[in-house]
């Protein structure tokens, strides 16, 4: 079992091992006591376990056993070459294979971004290992009537969107990888709604620029993450590009296909949404037809001013909102 330095700056019980399960190598941040109620931490794009690091030492002293992976494709795990890798089945059965490990037959599950999406699904495709499900900055969402692709290119036409542009391997891959601290800097001082449509004419835009090329240059980091923090997601994504990431984004296609007979047709189990309201994420989502993939108890909590990284952005509110929610389960 090892400890990285950055596990020092939180509280001296957290520590990081590996473990194998579905055909892969996931690192994991761990923290409480085994034998308590398990929280399942699913990070998004592009992000790590590092994550969570405001969440996970406040989760573990509330009495729950916290372990957040570097999900695959990211970090210290594992990265298969092949896209059909990232699709949604390995990614939940990636989380149900931590759940055996520590002898957990439920837990709930807390997703940000694509976390989100992975969360979403769990409930779906493991309706009885999931206790609850919180989700942060994606809402819950039905499944469309036709491939989300052939949607977005219909909507888009020949204008740009990041999700179709991510679709050819290698393309978006070389953009991002090509200056890791550009791509870190500029997704998380980029991502908010502040500036929403000048943001959107850049972002949809014909033209050659790629996705990063399109998020404007912040002016220094947020004040809500310190250039040490950054330099953690710098390193870490110089040293495994990001492919894996991008991955995910290649198989929502086959994802819509994987789900049409899920074992569960709506997720019964209690649910939040947790978001910020300058969240761009919030335009793309609409919370709407909540009740048609929803049918357990539905609570919704949105943080004023805070943008995608919400738990990185306002971890006190966020901590105060998730620990209400788990408290409420009992």
């Amino acid at each position: 079992m090892c400890r990285s330095l950055w596990f020092v700056e939180w509280v001296h019980n957290i520590t990081e091992r590996s473990i194998e399960t579905n055909g892969v190598r996931l690192r994991v941040t761990e923290a409480g006591d085994r034998g308590a109620p398990v929280v399942l931490l699913a990070h998004g794009f592009p992000e790590l376990a590092y994550s969570w690091r405001h969440q996970i030492p406040a989760l573990a002293a509330a009495g729950y056993h916290v372990i957040a992976p570097d999900q695959r494709g990211y970090g210290g795990s594992s990265r298969p070459d092949a896209v059909e890798d990232y699709d949604i089945v390995n990614l939940t059965a990636d989380l149900t294979g931590l759940l055996d490990d520590v002898g957990a037959d439920t837990a709930v599950i807390i997703g940000h971004d694509w976390g989100s999406v992975v969360a979403a699904h769990f409930p779906l495709l493991y309706p009885q290992r999931t206790s609850a499900v919180a989700l942060l900055s994606v809402p819950p969402t039905p499944r469309m009537p036709q491939p989300p692709l052939e949607i977005m290119r219909t909507a888009f036409g020949d204008g740009f969107f990041y999700v179709i542009y991510f679709q050819q391997v290698g393309l978006a891959d070389a953009e991002l990888d090509a200056d890791p601290a550009r791509t870190i800097r500029r997704m998380f001082g980029g991502l908010r709604n502040d500036q929403y449509e000048a943001a959107l004419a850049a972002m949809t835009a014909p033209g050659p620029q790629g996705f990063i090329d399109r998020l404007r240059e912040p002016d220094g980091a947020p004040d809500w993450i310190t250039q040490n923090e950054i330099d953690h997601y710098v390193t870490e994504f110089t040293r495994t590009g990001f492919t894996g990431g991008l991955n995910w984004y290649r198989n929502m296609d086959r994802n819509w296909s994987l789900v049409a007979d899920a074992p569960a047709a709506t997720i019964e189990a209690p649910t939040l949404f947790l978001a910020g309201s300058a969240d761009p994420v919030l335009d793309m989502t609409p919370r709407d037809r909540v009740a048609d993939i929803v049918t357990g108890p539905y609570r919704e909590v949105l943080i004023d001013g805070a943008g995608h990284w919400v738990q990185q952005e306002r971890p006190a509110e966020v901590n105060t909102a998730l620990l209400k929610f788990l408290a409420d389960l009992d």
